[in-house]
């Protein structure tokens, strides 16, 4: 040929795709195999499937409201959850576990610390089997431990364990992308690595739709979440010659600002937002007498966040990370600035 050749794609129809899409075409997806089940083994499969469901999403629906969260029922994750669960049980599975059920094998997954359970969850923590973490203040228990403290984010370790047992189909990358996504501040913490990148690369490669996560997670604030950050930013307390500063956030001001406990979402990482700033320290009033302290330190490894919380009692990430702790309102933000 003596020409240029020319290459030409194919029309393509372009939809945005958004997470209650994706759920919703994977819904229709198992259909069939919902219907082959109900010829198969009778109407007790329906039952079945939506106690399951409806047990799924109601629970996501408690968890969010007992939280203060907004209400994510709409993207239909929890019905998904519901049908797989349901079909990977016996039709004679029963309704509801027997009166005095307790867990066998219980998987923790991020907590570095017995004191970072909830109160509800302490009766399984001896029936802890695996314990997967990130942090270099994990404290080792679990009869078997899955730990990594150079990865970034849990959904790195995550994600690797399912590579092993198969195939990382998109409805099981989005919610590990979303993982990886929140533990990194979208991939601008300093402890994210290359390999935290090539995890998201693969996760993308699966098709999710990343761009609605990261708006709904990183771009996207509510009025009362914007008053928050507008208070503390107005009154901050600098230290070491503008290198650290302390946020406070009193009970008062969430009440004045009518904020919940989403929206009060990882305050700490506006500290990172300050020029010159190595470490920040947020106080956060739990209830009357009761702080939490949130340090977020920066990439040069002048301040341990590990070592501070740890000598207040907790622990977490280390230089450029984060940590938590809970602390009664005799800590001053004198003796933490002491610690630090």
């Amino acid at each position: 040929m003596n020409g240029p050749t020319i290459h030409r794609t194919s029309p393509q129809i372009a939809q945005p795709a958004t997470i209650s899409s994706t759920m919703l075409d994977v819904i229709i997806a198992l259909v069939p195999a919902l219907a082959m089940a109900v010829f198969l083994f009778g109407v007790r499969v329906l039952a079945l499937t939506a106690v399951s469901v409806g047990t799924c999403v109601l629970a996501e629906y408690g968890y969010r409201r007992l939280r203060g969260q907004s209400n994510t029922i709409g993207d239909l994750s929890a019905c998904v959850t519901g049908l797989l669960l349901a079909m990977s049980l016996p039709v004679t599975a029963p309704y509801w576990a027997p009166e005095g059920y307790e867990p066998s094998f219980v998987v923790s997954v991020d907590i570095a610390a017995r004191s970072l359970f909830f109160p509800a969850a302490e009766a399984y923590f001896p029936r802890i089997g695996l314990a997967i973490d990130h942090h270099p203040s994990f404290e080792g228990f679990g009869a078997a431990q899955c730990v990594d403290s150079g990865r970034a984010a849990c959904g790195e370790i995550v994600y690797e364990i399912c590579r092993e047992l198969g195939e990382v189909t998109a409805e099981v990358a989005l919610p590990l992308y979303a993982a990886v996504a929140t533990d990194t501040g979208c991939f601008v913490y300093a402890n994210t690595t290359a390999n935290t990148h090539m995890v998201a690369a693969a996760l993308l490669a699966t098709g999710i739709d990343y761009f609605s996560v990261n708006k709904r997670h990183f771009r996207t604030k509510t009025r009362a979440r914007i008053a928050l950050e507008a208070d503390i930013l107005s009154h901050l307390e600098f230290f070491h010659e503008g290198r650290g500063v302390f946020l406070a956030v009193p009970i008062a001001l969430m009440e004045r600002v009518g904020a919940t406990e989403n929206d009060a979402e990882d305050l700490s990482a506006l500290a990172t937002v300050v020029e010159g700033v190595d470490c920040g320290a947020l106080l956060r009033e739990l209830e009357p007498g009761q702080w939490k302290l949130s340090l977020r330190t920066g990439a040069n490894g002048r301040v341990n966040a590990t070592k501070v919380c740890r000598l207040l009692g907790g622990g977490g990430q280390g230089a450029g990370g984060k940590s938590r702790q809970l602390f009664h309102e005799m800590y001053t933000s004198r003796s933490i600035l002491h610690t630090v």
